[in-house]
C-alpha cells in the first residue's frame, strides 16, 4: 500500500483491530532497516478480533484504499502492493474477495499474494508516526505504558493514530472503549487519559 505509515493508522482505528505494527516482510534480505531494506516491502501486520472485524473485510479495506498499479513502479519493492495470508482459510478468502472484486468490474490488482514467511518489526520511529507527532499525547499514554513495547501494542495506541491521521475522531474511540473487555476501572483511565490529550 505504499509507506505503511498511512495504512498504519488506517487500519488501526478500526473496532476490531487490537494491535498493529510496521516493519518489513516478502524479500530475502537479513536483519532489513529503512535505510538498507534490499528486497523488502515496508508492511503493515495487523492483529484482529475476527469476532468483531472479519478478514474478508480487512481485505476489502485493503484494495479499495490504494491504486496498486499506481505504486508497483515507484520506488521498487519498497512500496510493492503485497498482501500475506498466513494460513489456507486467508488464502480462501482473499480469492473469494477477489471474485466478487470483478463480478463488481473492479478487475484484478496488481497485487503480489504471498504466504507469510516472517516480519522484520521497523524503527521505533517509524511505529505510531502520526500519534507521534503529538509529544503530549505521547506523555499522557507514557503514564499508561510506560515501556516503548507496551505503546506499540496498545490496543488505545492504534486507535489514537488513526485519529492522528485524520480517520477517526475522539467520539467514536470513546464509545468503543465503553465496550472494551477489561475492568471498569481500566475502561474510566483511558477515557479520562483520551481526552486530556492536546491535539
Amino acid at each position: 500500500m505504499g509507506c505503511f505509515w498511512s495504512p498504519e493508522a488506517l487500519f488501526g482505528q478500526l473496532p476490531g483491530v487490537i494491535r498493529t505494527r510496521v516493519g518489513y516482510a516478502g524479500g530475502t534480505t537479513i536483519h532489513p532497516t529503512y535505510r538498507q531494506m534490499g528486497d523488502h516491502t515496508e508492511t503493515l501486520e495487523i492483529d484482529f478480533d475476527p469476532t468483531i472485524l472479519s478478514f474478508e473485510e480487512i481485505a476489502n479495506k485493503f484494495w479499495d484504499s490504494h491504486k496498486p498499479s499506481n505504486i508497483n513502479d515507484y520506488k521498487g519493492r519498497q512500496y510493492q502492493s503485497l498482501l500475506f495470508y498466513r494460513d489456507g482459510f486467508q488464502q480462501e478468502i482473499i480469492e473469494q474477495v477477489l471474485e466478487k472484486r470483478k463480478k463488481l468490474g473492479k478487475g484484478e490488482p496488481e497485487t503480489e499474494l504471498v504466504p507469510y514467511a516472517g516480519f522484520q518489526l521497523a524503527e521505533d520511529n517509524h511505529q505510531k508516526y502520526y500519534l507521534k507527532r503529538y509529544p503530549n499525547a505521547i506523555e499522557r499514554l507514557s503514564t499508561v505504558y510506560p515501556s516503548p513495547d507496551e505503546l506499540l501494542n496498545s490496543t488505545l495506541a492504534a486507535r489514537l493514530n488513526g485519529l492522528a491521521k485524520g480517520y477517526t475522531n475522539l467520539e467514536r474511540i470513546k464509545n468503543e472503549i465503553q465496550q472494551w473487555p477489561t475492568n471498569p476501572h481500566t475502561r474510566q483511565t483511558l477515557l479520562e487519559l483520551s481526552t486530556q490529550i492536546r491535539w
